[in-house]
């Protein structure tokens, strides 16, 4: 490149995406593992800055091409690796990937009306995710710390953090490794998408493995210990990890906006 002549702006807000979560999250060691810390909190607002100008056109989207019967199947990826039957009318979850390296990943989630993916965490991980278009119900908790148990089953206590229904446009939200909401599911209330960047992804081979759980009404269980809690006791829930295989009704699509120039 010559002297003086400024660098090429990014040739779409993808690639613009790209560019700074790459600038922004180094390559995890695998000692690390689960235990990743959280990057600069300047360095997450400006993604999700950038996140909230992205819209279903940046991506290749239109906000009413989801809800077909094309393509059903079952997606599986590290962190969903079951298949069950399903009835002819249900609609799958689709899912778009757009980049994915050890250090962060870039997908589009599309979820018909109605659909769900179920109470899961992040561990060692902090994801931003943008609502694209449509409406969804988004509950999240955070552990509480230092950890509490249930004393009559192997549940532990979580703080609600979120329980809401979010609308496009909105603002991008943002988990962290301890804070933030995450532990969270979402819900479908219209077809919606979300744009997620993980940092970093799953990986089960370094202990970033995906568990699902049930939450139980606080009242509904006791405390091993003397614990109490602050406040309003309608916001605490037990979480329990659920050991069984999850069944998600998901398909891999095809991402058809710009692609990533690495």
């Amino acid at each position: 490149m010559a002297w003086g002549v400024p660098p090429r702006p990014p040739s779409s807000k993808v690639q613009a995406l790209y560019e700074l979560c790459k600038r922004t999250f180094p390559s995890p060691s695998a000692a690390a593992g689960a235990s990743s810390s959280p990057p600069p909190a300047d360095a997450v607002r400006s993604i999700s800055s950038l996140m909230d100008t992205i819209t279903p056109a940046d991506v290749g989207l239109r906000d009413d091409n989801v809800e077909d019967d094309r393509g059903h199947g079952f997606f599986e990826s590290n962190f969903l690796k079951s298949s069950a039957r399903v009835t002819r009318w249900a609609q799958p979850i689709t899912y778009l990937h757009i980049y994915e390296c050890d250090a962060f990943s870039i997908g589009i989630f599309c979820l018909p009306t109605s659909s769900v993916i179920p109470l899961h965490d992040h561990p060692g991980m902090t994801v931003l995710s943008k609502i694209l278009y449509g409406s969804m119900h988004v509950k999240s908790y955070d552990w509480i710390e230092p950890t509490v148990l249930a004393s009559s089953q192997p549940a532990k206590l979580a703080k609600l953090h979120t329980d809401d229904v979010r609308t496009a446009p909105c603002p991008t939200s943002v988990l962290y490794p301890q804070s933030g909401g995450n532990l969270h599911c979402f819900t479908s209330v219209s077809s919606c998408a979300v744009l997620d960047v993980l940092a970093p992804p799953y990986c089960e081979d370094v202990g970033r493995i995906c568990t699902y759980f049930h939450d139980y009404p606080f009242s509904s269980l006791s405390a091993a210990g003397l614990a109490k809690v602050a406040g309003n006791p309608d916001t605490y829930a037990w979480l329990e990890a659920i050991n069984t295989p999850v069944n998600i009704y998901m398909r891999s699509g095809m991402y058809t906006g710009p692609p990533v120039q690495t």
